[in-house]
C-alpha cells in the first residue's frame, strides 16, 4: 500500500541538520521504511510551511505506515505530520466497482 507522509522539521532537527549539512535524510528514511518491510518510492524537500519533507513509500502492512509516522514525531524529527493513503488507479477502479454494487443498499438522509 502506498502512502504519502508530509511534515516540517522541528527546530531541534533543523539545528542538527545545520550542524551536519551533508547528512543524508533520504537514507535515514529508506532504512526505516525498509525495516518495516517497505520501499521508499521518492522523497522531496519542501519549503511550504517551513522546511520539511514529502515522502512517498510502499508498505505491505498498512499498520506500518502510522508506526513510521509516529516514530518521526516521537523522535523529535518532524512536526505537523500528515499521513495519506494513496490509491493506484487499479485500486480506485475496484473501489468504484464496489461502490456501484453497494449503491442500491444505501439510503441517503431525507431519502
Amino acid at each position: 500500500m502506498h502512502f504519502c507522509l508530509t511534515g516540517q522539521y522541528t527546530p531541534r532537527a533543523l539545528n542538527a541538520i545545520l550542524e551536519n549539512p551533508t547528512t543524508n535524510r533520504q537514507e535515514a528514511a529508506r532504512k526505516l521504511i525498509e525495516a518495516a518491510g517497505g520501499k521508499l518510492i521518492s522523497m522531496y524537500s519542501v519549503a511550504a510551511d517551513g522546511p520539511g519533507v514529502l515522502v512517498i513509500f510502499d508498505v505491505p502492512d498498512p499498520s506500518a505506515a502510522p508506526a513510521i509516522s509516529g516514530l518521526t514525531v516521537t523522535a523529535g524529527t518532524l512536526q505537523n505530520v500528515k499521513l495519506t493513503r494513496l490509491f493506484t488507479q487499479d485500486e480506485i477502479k475496484q473501489v468504484r466497482q464496489n461502490a456501484a454494487k453497494l449503491r442500491s443498499s444505501y439510503t441517503p438522509p431525507g431519502g
